[in-house]
């Protein structure tokens, strides 16, 4: 798009101040020509907007659009409406000055549209976030709600403002909307009850109709067409070309959604302009008795369902009007012109008050929440000036307004400009301009203008008419150069002015305007009976517009003129508190037609709107100018002189910084206390020489805020931590003080507890016996033995009052290491430490040799390796039905007879051979367990023995080998046998263990055993200690066994 807009540019000017022509008429209205031929319509008088209406949409107002213009200078790209309002928002946003800006032009000239893309772009451009959404959302969808109620079909423009609006947008300081707030000004009542041919009433009323919205029409009892309702149909036009009723209701429905009416509020709104319409229908007749009664109950009856009020009283306040006199209240009864009237009248004060509270109810929708300071931009969208067939009250004051609106031009754009050039000694050609003060004057000034003679007109009692006010104005104002009435007319003007006319000659040219019903206009009286019926209504918005407390107040209120030209006063000076931005809105043709550029039609909008001065004033003087304050305030930063404060003078402060900045003679003045710049190019290299430094001045101050905000901060932490030093000092002293009396009174309790160690438990010795049996405890946990045959040696001596406690305890211990040992061992050392533990109980004590075998391990076999592998072939694989190995050792046998000593193996098995048990005479028996001596070497069996059989195992005291092992006798009659083995008391517990026989074994201590030799015969073996072990056979035929005697035993 800005590449087509550039090229657009190359036909005609896109600043008049660069017109070469610019005091010729002509060569201003042939670069407007040229232009608009090329759909150009933007073009700039400085920084002043003119805008000629295209009537036909160019696509130019697009999203892109509005990023191209976004936070670019005035002049970088190509005039355009955007540029008007992103100047304006950079403004407020960057030097925080508030903002407005003007559109001003005829009716159908384009301003309504013009305030529309101005508000979307000050949404589009500031941030979006959040509630930020909603506020922009709102804003926008305010527009099309105002427009429905305010804008209505004109001759001259489908979609006129019929009412004035200025809102103020508020943002915050980072430049985002907040806010808003909108000013209503003079509501063209009288449309709602007549319209002229060719127009229609508010645009409302015909999208309602036009919704297709069945049930809600039902609900209102509204046919779809216009034609059926009076307050519709005098104008003649029920559709307007290019305007879609139905889909204008619906967004009209949705914004009203959006901006937060309840359902009960929207639901009022569409009864209340159901009951204005049916109330236009209410038709009157005079009776045979000559008194006005209703042609049909049916609209009346309508109107108070709608309404929610009392049908009998409105009945009686349309028919009749209450007259107070004397305290006394008298109703008298009207004709049906008057009741007509007075229906009129009805209709227009509640639709007035329906829009004020309109406005009132979307203003609480965009009430900013916090109460943080911001600043504003004002957008002010009013009636164009007017004319037309029949000029009455409303134009006037139109019109008045437009005049007002081109006073505050001239007073801040031309007059105020060269009287600043001239009190600031800037030398200056003065240019001539129409100032219209002499205008607002006739129409406003007290007493004698045509306001206050209007006002006194309406108050003075006795017979007033728009009659005796035209008298009273000429009376008033005999001679005024810009007021013509009939009788003080020249000839020529009496042929076009009635005597019920007067004439202003207002800046945009002659209006001639129509006296009749001015007087009534601006009373803008409602009947007392009207106002008390409908402040009788349950409806909740009529409640609100027409609240009881009005009836009870007995002050006229001030007339139409007086409240519009006080809030037009009002609007004056707010603007006059903002720096405004200009849009002159022009419209090419009378006819609303695309294409067509009437020279005349322009000429006189140029002529009047003042754009010639404005042209002439702003190519002979100065874009740009700021108090000296200002000035250096915002670009002290640029030199090193003035940077960071000045401390001279503020002239030569100001002469400093733009002899820095290179500025030549041409490029500025100075004056007494304002800086002027000439071109806007000079100002924007400023501008963007500034925006650059900011980034340094930014480093700086991010560094000297970081240095104070750190040095606030360590001297913060410095303080308090003296502060936390000395409460710490404190706290630990107090601590100290009473640790250190709690320590003396444990050390006094511990040395009275020492003393008293000994005595029974009291109160002088129990926290030292506690200590004592807790010192202990700990001492003892951690001196704990690891080994059973440690714990009676390392065992920790306890103090005597703990003696009892020490023994259960060490028990305890002891059971707990021997479980824990137990627990430890695998199932054959098990087995062998039971056998140990037999052994233990059988000859511990008993036995002299038992000391020596308890460090010895027991073994399954003391065999050699090739012993046990000759064993293993010529035992094991003969015998092996015998059961698993036991136990085998080599041994002595002594024979029963002669004593003789053999070399034996003996093997203890689970069970004898079967085939062995055969021999020996007795049945197999896979249930006993049995014995073999074997011979060396060849592994034969010598003999053999069931477990059964043993019927005693008898062992010295002494310290001897010898083992005796007396068995049942048998068939071969072989007697006991006699062993000798270096492990006896082994062979002994485990013989007797694996034949369950324990019990059978015996320890002799009387020096001698006797034993079965066989066939009857008894032998003796004798026991007796000697300085060497021997055993032989003695002289006395016995066996005698000498062993060492053990010391100690």
């Amino acid at each position: 798009m800005e590449s087509s807009l550039v090229a657009r540019d190359k036909v005609g000017v896109q600043d008049f101040v660069l017109l070469e022509n610019f005091r010729s008429e002509d060569a201003f209205i042939n670069n407007l020509c040229k232009r608009f031929n090329m759909e150009i319509i933007y073009t700039y008088i400085g920084s002043v907007v003119v805008s000629v209406n295209p009537y036909k949409p160019l696509g130019i107002y697009t999203q892109e659009a509005m990023e191209e213009y976004r936070g670019v200078n005035l002049y970088e790209m190509p005039p355009h409406i955007f540029a008007i309002a992103d100047a304006a928002y950079q403004s407020m946003k960057n030097e925080g000055v508030n903002q407005c800006v003007l559109i001003s032009g005829e009716s159908g000239a384009g301003k309504t549209e013009a305030s529309k893309y101005i508000l979307q772009y000050l949404a589009q451009c500031s941030e979006h976030a959040g509630r930020v959404d909603v506020v922009k959302d709102r804003l926008i969808l305010s527009n099309p709600v105002l427009e429905a109620f305010g804008n209505a079909r004109t001759n001259k423009n489908d979609n006129s403002s019929r009412f004035g609006k200025y809102m103020d947008i508020e943002f915050d300081f980072k430049g985002t909307p907040v806010g808003g707030h909108i000013h209503n000004y003079l509501l063209e009542k009288s449309r709602v009850v007549h319209q002229t041919e060719g127009e229609r009433n508010f645009h409302i009323f015909y999208q309602l109709l036009g919704s297709r919205n069945t049930p809600l029409l039902q609900s209102l009892e509204l046919s779809g067409s216009p034609d059926h309702y009076f307050y519709l149909s005098q104008g003649c036009c029920m559709r307007v070309e290019g305007m879609d009723d139905k889909n204008n209701f619906q967004t009209v429905y949705k914004a009203i959604q959006v901006l937060g009416f309840t359902s009960a509020e929207m639901q009022s709104l569409w009864r209340i302009l159901a009951a204005i319409l049916h109330l236009g229908n209410t038709a009157y007749q005079d009776n045979k008795h000559g008194l006005v009664e209703f042609k049909n109950d049916s609209s009346l009856s309508t109107v108070v369902k709608l309404l929610l009020c009392p049908e009998d009283k409105l009945r009686i306040a349309l028919t009749h009007r209450s007259i107070e006199a004397r305290n006394e209240r008298v109703m008298t009864p009207l004709n049906a012109e008057q009741a007509c009237y007075a229906r009129d009248a009805l209709a227009k004060a509640i639709y007035e008050r329906l829009f004020e509270w309109l406005v009132r109810r979307l203003n609480a929708s965009l009430e900013k929440t916090g109460r943080a300071t911001h600043h504003y931009i004002g957008l002010l969208d009013i009636y164009g000036f007017e004319i037309v067939v029949c000029n009455s009250f409303e134009q006037f004051c139109i019109n008045f307004c437009n005049e007002k609106l081109q006073q505050l031009f001239i007073e801040l754009t031309l007059k105020s400009e060269q009287e600043e050039y001239m009190n600031e000694g800037i030398e200056w050609e003065p240019v001539e301009y129409f100032n219209n003060k002499v205008i607002c004057d006739l129409v406003e000034e007290r007493h004698k203008g045509i306001l206050a003679v209007l006002d006194e007109e309406c108050l003075r009692p006795g017979d007033v008419s728009d009659s005796t006010f035209l008298a009273k104005l000429m009376k008033t104002v005999p001679k005024h150069k810009h007021l013509v009435v009939h009788e003080t007319s020249g000839y020529e003007d009496r042929k076009t002015i009635g005597r019920n006319q007067f004439r202003l000659l207002h800046y945009a040219g002659e209006v001639t305007y129509n006296i009749e019903g001015f007087v009534d206009k601006n009373n803008d009286l409602l009947y007392r009976s009207l106002k008390e019926v409908v402040s009788l209504s349950s409806d909740i918005i009529l409640k609100e517009v027409f609240p009881e407390s009005e009836l009870f107040s007995m002050k006229r209120p001030p007339t139409a003129g007086t409240q519009f030209r006080t809030s037009l006063n009002q609007l004056m000076e707010i603007l006059k508190t903002k720096e405004p931005s200009y849009i002159r809105c022009i419209k090419p043709n009378d006819s609303k037609r695309p294409n067509l550029f009437d020279n005349r039609t322009v000429l006189h909008q140029v002529k009047y709107l003042g754009l010639m001065e404005n042209l002439r004033v702003r190519r002979a003087g100065f874009c740009y100018r700021r108090t000296f304050t200002a000035f250096l305030q915002r670009y002290k930063s640029l030199c090193h002189s003035t940077w960071p404060s000045w401390k001279g003078d503020l002239r030569g402060g100001v002469t400093t910084l733009c002899k820095h900045l290179k500025l030549t003679g041409e490029e500025y003045k100075i004056g007494k206390t304002k800086l002027f710049i000439r071109f806007p190019r000079t100002l924007f290299n400023i501008e963007d020489t500034f925006q650059n430094k900011k980034n340094d001045l930014a480093t700086l101050i991010s560094a000297q805020w970081r240095m104070y905000h750190f040095r606030t901060m360590y001297k913060k932490m410095k303080l308090s931590a003296i502060v936390i030093q000395a409460h710490w000092r404190r706290v630990k002293a107090q601590r100290y003080v009473i640790k250190y009396r709690a320590a003396a009174m444990t050390i006094r309790r511990f040395i009275t507890g020492f003393i008293n160690r000994h005595k029974p438990k009291c109160a002088q010795n129990l926290i030292f016996l506690e200590f004592v049996r807790v010192n202990y405890l700990n001492r003892l946990s951690r001196a704990l033995p690891g080994y059973l045959v440690a714990l009676d040696e390392h065992w920790l001596r306890p103090p005597v009052s703990l003696m009892d406690a020490s023994s259960h305890l060490k028990v305890m211990y002891r059971r707990l290491l021997a479980s824990k040992l137990i627990k430890s061992l695998t199932p054959d050392t098990k087995s062998l430490y039971t056998l140990k533990i037999a052994a233990s109980d059988l000859f511990k004590g008993h036995k002299a040799s038992y000391p020596s075998s308890v460090p010895l391990k027991y073994n399954t076999s003391y065999l050699s390796h090739q012993d046990i592998t000759i064993k293993e072939q010529l035992f094991d694989a003969k015998y092996l039905d015998c059961g698993g190995h036991k136990f085998s050792l080599h041994c002595t046998k002594y024979d029963r007879h002669g004593y003789k000593a053999r070399q034996r193996i003996i093997v203890i098995t689970e069970k004898v051979s079967d085939g062995l048990m055969e021999m020996v005479g007795h049945p197999p028996n896979h249930h006993t367990k049995g014995c073999y001596l074997l011979e060396p070497g060849s592994f034969k069996v010598k003999e053999s023995f069931n477990f059964r059989d043993i019927t005693g195992i008898f062992v010295s005291s002494l310290s001897d080998g010898v083992v005796v092992i007396k068995l049942q006798p048998d068939t071969q009659n072989r007697g006991d046998l006699i062993l000798e083995t270096l492990y006896a008391i082994e062979l002994v517990i485990k013989l007797g263990f694996y034949a369950n026989k324990l019990e059978h074994i015996s320890i002799v201590t009387t020096g001698s055993i006797t034993h079965d030799k066989g066939k009857g015969k008894m032998g003796l073996i004798t026991f007796e200690e000697g300085p060497d072990t021997l055993t032989s056979r003695g002289k006395t035929g016995n066996l005698e066994v000498i062993s060492m005697e053990i010391s100690g035993i």
